[in-house]
């Protein structure tokens, strides 16, 4: 009988926004030497963690099979991802659609007898994890993932060869009924079938599938695809912004302040940093146009203009302190404040005419960045109603959040038409 190779996979995976712009990296080891004997690694686009995660595992795996076509494999699988581990264990069910089919694939790759997992700290996965990091490096700026540039081993932490552990035979016996579900997982994979992994292994309460997938109610299905995520920036100051006056689009149509110019900046280094916006869209107004151009010139990215995303027309309270506007139109604004149909004095939009405007922008938007993360420069009340909407929430609720000039939050729209609230009102940039 041939002796039996023995060998460790890392493997790591990592999105920025997740879901957002994802990589995974994946080592295959000696086991007897602690010898790296093959890197992997690739920017996937627009992802969560978990995907990432599963595709670091895919490629680990299949790296491996390579070396040693031939050969008997042991192989040890060591990750950082408790539900990565847990799933192809067998021990957590897979209930999520988009893992059911990586999973199978992971499972198809070697017979599952050669296979164990063991989750690790993430301070013990460094040189998976700088893999996957170099990938969404290398996505961020256009280009592929090289290996002859790559460091990632460089800043690992050095590895002690692991020892003889037995006959596979012996180290996969306890994982025998999982085998044998992820075997069955694969034909239901294989027929476009959804499926659940279970293997009975425990009694308990049953495990927890961590993927974060959006519901409508408590058990509707899950949607199939990655959402669009807006990232929601309101402008920066104006001089009328810290006196609080009503300033929409039937004012002066000012410009940034200083003050406002500091913080688009303040918002562009962020967005930068992060790594994450891969689209920007403002509403026509100065302000907003302003505000977008600082960080889409140090994104490298063009500003598309939707007008939907305007602010409302306040009409004669334009340029007016809310104190002001009581004092004149005392009768109108009580009104204004009690019914979402009332138009502010003089001819200018109601909250139900925003309303209208912007949820047309949103499906127009949503349909067009579908899966995609997108910084959407825009104002107040268009902020205040999307985050509302996305809430199932009556018009009131806009004038119990408070929304900060330049502060960011965070919608996802899921295909389904479910929408997730992310974020709201954070300055941590501008500090």
């Amino acid at each position: 009988m041939s002796a039996v190779r023995r060998l460790v996979v890392e493997a790591d995976g990592g999105s920025r926004g997740n879901p957002g712009p994802a990589g995974y990296g994946a080592v295959v080891i000696d086991a007897a030497t602690g010898e790296t004997l093959a890197e992997a690694a690739e920017y996937i686009g627009v992802a969560t963690n978990n995907v990432a995660e599963y595709r670091g595992l895919i490629a680990g795996l299949t790296a491996a099979k390579a070396l040693f076509p031939d050969e008997a494999l042991d192989v040890r699988v060591r990750m950082d991802s408790k539900l990565v581990v847990e799933q192809m264990s067998g021990r957590w069910k897979i209930k999520h659609p988009d893992m059911k089919p990586l999973a199978a694939r992971a499972a198809a790759i070697l017979p599952p007898s050669s296979v164990t997992y063991e989750w690790i700290p993430r301070a013990q996965n460094k040189h998976a994890d700088r893999l996957a990091n170099e990938a969404m490096d290398a996505g961020r700026d256009g280009r592929q993932w090289e290996a002859s540039a790559s460091t990632a081993e460089l800043d690992a932490p050095a590895r002690t060869p692991l020892p003889d552990r037995g006959p596979p035979g012996d180290a996969a016996a306890g994982a025998a009924k999982a085998r044998a579900a992820l075997a069955a997982a694969r034909g239901a994979a294989d027929t476009g079938t959804l499926f659940e992994v279970n293997t009975g292994a425990s009694e308990g309460p049953e495990p927890t599938d961590v993927t974060a997938a959006p519901q409508v109610g408590w058990a509707a299905a899950p949607d199939l695809g990655a959402p669009a995520t807006f990232v929601l920036l309101r402008h920066g100051e104006t001089l009328l912004t810290p006196e609080k006056r009503f300033s929409g689009s039937g004012g002066t149509d000012p410009e940034l302040s200083a003050i406002g110019r500091d913080q688009a900046a303040r918002a562009a280094a962020h967005f930068a940093a992060l790594g994450t916006v891969q689209e920007i869209v403002s509403s026509p107004l100065r302000r907003c146009r302003e505000t977008a151009a600082a960080v889409a010139d140090r994104l490298g990215l063009d500003v598309r203009i939707e007008d939907g995303l305007r602010e409302a027309d306040f009409g004669a309270w334009e340029g007016l302190t809310f104190g002001e506007v009581r004092e004149r139109y005392g009768d109108d604004l009580t009104t204004w404040l009690a019914d979402p149909e009332t138009a502010p004095t003089g001819g200018g939009e109601s909250f139900a005419e925003v309303a209208e405007r912007v949820a047309a922008a949103r499906d127009r938007l949503t349909a067009r960045y579908a899966g995609r993360t997108v910084l959407l420069v825009t104002h107040v009340t268009p902020i205040k109603t999307l985050v509302r909407l996305a809430l199932e929430a009556p018009a009131k609720a806009m004038f119990r959040m408070e929304l900060s000039a330049a502060s960011i939050s965070t919608v996802a729209y899921y295909g389904d038409g479910n929408a997730s609230v992310r974020l709201l009102n954070d300055t941590s940039h501008l500090r």
